[in-house]
């Protein structure tokens, strides 16, 4: 009985994760969707804002490994918590934001805590997976994308009517994410203890070669460059080119935003279901030869000018993205 408890899925777990991971992206989705505010209300140049997202990104993802290296040998089980209070933080300066340096250091308060909530996180969806490692990863990935993609509509209706100031009212969000991190850091507390009061066990690595090892590490690091070098390139600047391309308006541009970024919600879905059925490495492949085709098949579809053609147009990075992100599931 034991052991049949040990090998299922901790649901409860997996699905308190994801929604901290949903609301915690969700956040951190919200600055780039307030770009087009932040450009016309600050009178920011295109490498104003880029150097926006690089500030952000270097502390969310140079951070992050520090932080796991730490966690490895000292466990954090609220870890959680003092990172959405770095978010919370970060937010409510980034509302009140009267300076480009000050919305610099807000951003940068916002990464760091980023970089304290995932390392922690990942290892909680890993030890409640019950030996089913990319449906759990696949389960923590879609909060994550889901709230990325809820953010540019929540930004849409509720910041840009109001201004920068709206922002604010995201850091509801911080404080809910940390009541229900306060549960899934009191299992992990509990968890910790009984592997500690447990018989360690001897872990089998295959025995491969140095050189495949590598290699492989190298394959992955181009698959997740090149993933995240255009996924950030559209979601920092999609905006823009949609209203200047297509004379939309900034709420039209965010729901055209949420279209590509729920995509890849459903993507990573997808790729946990189908890494567990067909095999990890298979649909690796199969979401990078892919979406070549997607591109194809899109392009050549008959366009006229207006609406349609921004609609078969946007359908370029909805097909890719989907395509694309189905490994989120098996590689994040």
């Amino acid at each position: 009985m034991i052991k049949e408890k040990e090998t299922r899925p901790i649901f409860s777990i997996l699905f308190a994760v994801s929604m901290v991971h949903l609301l915690n992206d969700l956040i951190q989705a919200v600055i780039p969707a307030t770009y087009p505010l932040l450009k016309e209300e600050h009178h920011l140049s295109f490498s104003q804002v880029g150097m926006i997202t690089l500030v952000y990104q270097i502390a969310a993802s140079i951070f992050q490994p520090v932080v796991g290296s730490f966690t490895d040998k000292h466990p954090v089980p609220y870890s959680q918590i003092i990172g959405m209070s770095f978010s919370l933080v970060g937010m409510l300066l980034f509302s009140q934001a009267h300076s480009y340096a000050w919305i610099l250091f807000s951003v940068f308060l916002v990464g760091i805590g980023s970089s304290i909530f995932h390392p922690e996180s990942s290892r909680v969806a890993y030890m409640a997976s019950g030996g089913r490692r990319s449906m759990a990863q696949s389960i923590f990935q879609i909060g994550g994308n889901a709230g990325t993609a809820l953010a540019p509509i929540i930004v849409a209706f509720l910041v840009l009517p109001r201004g920068q100031q709206a922002v604010a009212w995201m850091c509801l969000f911080t404080l809910v994410g940390q009541f229900i991190s306060y549960y899934i850091g009191t299992w992990y507390k509990r968890r910790l203890a009984n592997v500690s009061r447990s018989t360690k066990r001897n872990i089998r690595v295959p025995d491969l070669p140095n050189s495949r090892i590598v290699a492989t590490v190298i394959i992955l690091l181009l698959l997740i460059v090149s993933k995240y070098f255009y996924i950030a390139s559209i979601t920092n600047y999609f905006q823009f080119y949609t209203m200047k391309k297509f004379g939309i308006n900034e709420v039209e541009a965010q729901v055209y935003l949420f279209y590509f970024l729920i995509a890849v919600a459903v993507g990573t879905l997808l790729g946990g279901a189908f890494g567990d059925r067909f095999g990890r490495k298979y649909v690796i492949w199969f979401s990078v030869l892919g979406w070549p085709l997607c591109i194809g098949r899109t392009l050549c579809w008959p366009h006229n000018d207006g609406d349609t053609y921004c609609d078969h147009r946007i359908n370029i990075v909805i097909c890719v993205s989907c395509n694309y992100r189905i490994c989120t599931g098996v590689i994040a």
